[in-house]
């Protein structure tokens, strides 16, 4: 096999990545595609950056540019994959009380619906490339794309194969399994409320699964919320599978309130089972989001902490540095709170306040997230701060404000910053106030969750510490991302003669204890749903209960027209959000160790 060209970039977590340029010899029998314009200027930057590549790996040698042609390969068989390498069969199966599925005698079409779509292209196709080349999928799986815009399979493939990539440490293999992966990939044009053009879909599925004994279908809706029934209603009538299971991935939002969620609610069901609806919020699908459980309960020393007792408050943060750049008009129809606190955040917090479930399973686990919903007092308006960044002059350069982007309509006072204290009634988190926040356009990007444990009573180091002993206190922080890790800030004695107290930190951040590549939620929640997983997705009963809780304050600020607070671009918020966390005896545990670096 011919070698293959490539191409080295930065990578999303600054590991580099390889993008395939060129693809391996056809084989007889399999139809050859195109070799794009896009892939002969992916060769000639793989030329360019030999000698850098050669230099960073010591070895002097790279991948040589290859052939003129791609060409459809056909795909490893299961029985040919080397040893130790990942079966269909997936992994904890039986940890998560799963059912095992028989691959071998069962065929997976799955069917990313606004496929030409920006979500599609960036992060729904490349997560199923990268499952295809770690071995996650079945070897008898096809991609589907549909969505109104016209185009041909070869077409297709040429517009997402310059969205996959491959890790360097992968480099080896990389354009042959792109080739592979695309062979798989074809496109089905229609209109979305047609049952027609699903039928036409669904006999191409048909297609690809003829011969086995079992076809199961999923579909990805990468759609606006407003044609999710219309799409559920013709896919569930004309592309079911006939004698398999057939699951949909739904996106947020989930409405804009109760009564809007439980409408969508209503509309789903009068196609779809419960068990059949996988509503993702990818958040949840974040390496550092799945280990909070194992975090809690695998480890003796958190349990008995995790309390009021001991735990002063509890802050999970969300900040972008960046604003709604051009996406405004979508932004504004929904704000920062209906975007982020009220699911994301949300459903981070039960996860994270949650009793122990009776077991792993998805029920037991959903179980105790919606109790500690119910237990959470309504958000009130004077526990909330919002804002919206307006534009700043740095250095010669314009940071243009909410307001300065043309797709938000003019005087706008959509919030695009929110904090908000919620309380837990229940024995565990009794009077312990749960700060969250989010906003964009802020000084820095960062997911986390901080935990800000009381004060040491009687503390005989008092003395030493400062008169501010909030800056002293024992933190937990969970960095979600970037730079994922898990840190402990504790109080320490200075090596020396004299005694000097220091708080420091123990450190747990994966790139340097892990060397394995963090998969992308989209990655983690696509393989979910196959297996049948339902632990990181939300249930119905979940989001009812979270809208119940957010809908009377959201309804409020609308009323009353609340005027947002405004913040520069690239500030740390309005000054508000500091008022709010002193209001509940809070310090922003982000803008402290800001302060400290």
């Amino acid at each position: 096999m011919k070698a293959v060209a490539s191409r080295i970039t930065a990578g999303p977590k600054g590991g580099l990545r390889q993008h395939a340029g060129a693809s391996p010899q056809q084989q007889p029998g399999v139809p050859a595609f195109r070799a794009t314009s896009r892939q002969l200027r992916l060769r000639a930057r793989a030329q360019a950056s030999e000698a850098a590549v050669a230099s960073s790996n010591g070895s002097g040698k790279v991948a040589a540019a290859a052939g003129a042609a791609a060409a459809d390969v056909q795909p490893v068989a299961a029985s040919e994959r080397g040893p130790g390498q990942p079966t269909p069969s997936f992994q904890n199966m039986q940890v998560y009380g799963l059912q095992e599925e028989n691959w071998s005698q069962c065929a997976l079409s799955i069917c990313v619906v606004g496929a030409s779509g920006d979500l599609a292209k960036k992060k729904i196709l490349p997560a199923l490339f990268a499952l295809y080349y770690e071995n996650m999928l079945p070897k008898n799986f096809r991609v589907y794309g549909y969505a109104r815009s016209k185009m041909t399979d070869e077409e297709f493939r040429d517009m997402i194969g310059g969205s996959l990539t491959c890790r360097i440490s992968d480099a080896r293999d990389c354009g042959r399994k792109m080739d592979e992966f695309l062979a798989r990939c074809f496109y089905q044009p229609g209109q979305y409320a047609s049952d027609e053009d699903f039928a036409a879909l669904s006999d191409r599925m048909a297609e690809g699964e003829a011969g086995q004994a079992r076809a199961d279908r999923l579909f990805y809706l990468s759609i606006p919320p407003n044609i999710f029934t219309a799409v559920a209603g013709a896919a569930s009538r004309a592309a079911s599978s006939g004698n398999g299971w057939t699951r949909m991935i739904v996106e947020k939002p989930f409405g804009r309130d109760s009564d809007s969620f439980r409408q969508l609610s209503d509309e789903l069901y009068q196609h779809l089972r419960e068990d059949q609806i996988y509503r993702i919020d990818h958040y949840l699908g974040k390496e550092l989001i799945e280990n909070l459980t194992v975090l809690r309960f695998a480890n003796l020393v958190f349990e008995p902490l995790w309390s009021r007792q001991y735990i002063r408050n509890v802050q999970v943060i969300f900040s972008e540095n960046f604003g709604t750049e051009g996406r405004g008009g979508y932004f504004d129809q929904y704000g920062i709170i209906r975007d982020v606190i009220q699911n994301h955040l949300l459903q981070i917090l039960a996860l994270f306040a949650m009793e122990q479930p009776a077991s792993l399973d998805a029920e037991d686990i959903r179980n105790e997230k919606v109790k500690v919903l119910k237990s959470m007092q309504q958000v009130r308006l004077e526990d909330v701060v919002v804002g919206q960044y307006r534009s700043r002059t740095t250095k010669g350069t314009v940071l243009p404000g909410y307001l300065d982007d043309d797709t938000v309509p003019p005087n706008s006072i959509t919030p695009t910053f929110a904090a908000c204290a919620v309380f837990v009634n229940n024995a565990r988190w009794d009077g312990v106030p749960f700060l969250l926040k989010a906003g964009k356009a802020l000084h820095s990007r960062v997911a986390e969750i901080r935990v800000q444990f009381r004060h040491v009573p009687g503390n005989l180091y008092r003395n030493k510490l400062g008169l501010d002993l909030d800056k002293a206190t024992n933190e937990l922080v969970i960095r979600i991302q970037p730079n994922e890790g898990i840190y402990l800030k504790i109080n320490n004695k200075v090596p020396g003669l004299g005694l000097r107290i220091d708080t420091t930190r123990l450190d747990l951040t994966y790139k340097s204890k892990y060397e394995a590549h963090l998969p992308d939620a989209y990655e983690r929640l696509i393989l979910d749903c196959i297996n049948g997983d339902r632990r990181l997705f939300i249930r119905n009963d979940e989001l009812e209960v979270a809208w119940q809780k957010f809908t009377p304050v959201l309804k409020e600020i609308e009323q009353r027209g609340v005027q947002p607070e405004l913040y520069p671009y690239g500030s740390r918020g309005p000054v508000g959000a500091h008022y709010l966390a002193a209001k509940h005896g809070v310090r922003w545990g982000d803008l402290v160790d800001d302060e400290k670096s």
